[in-house]
């Protein structure tokens, strides 16, 4: 999954911003890349066998907390 290293990657761009419209602009970026994700996650679970379900499941929940990260800093930093 790709977007699983791009949300790492745009949170230390944004923290390393140039201003804040480029770091909120790198925020958005890494919600949007912790939702894709998530989805890629959840088809994961919804079509392979029991053994890889809680590895899944702990990862999902993982990208959820982090888009509910981003989101919360986007909303203080608006």
């Amino acid at each position: 999954m790709d977007s699983s290293g791009s949300v790492g990657a745009n949170y230390i761009e944004a923290n390393e911003a140039l201003s804040k419209k480029d770091f909120i602009m790198r925020i958005k970026i890494s919600r949007k890349e912790a939702k894709e994700t998530a989805y890629w996650l959840r088809l994961i679970l919804e079509t392979n066998d029991e053994k890889y379900k809680q590895d899944a499941r702990n990862l999902l929940n993982e990208a959820i907390e982090l888009k509910k990260i981003f989101s919360s800093i986007l909303v203080r930093s608006g």
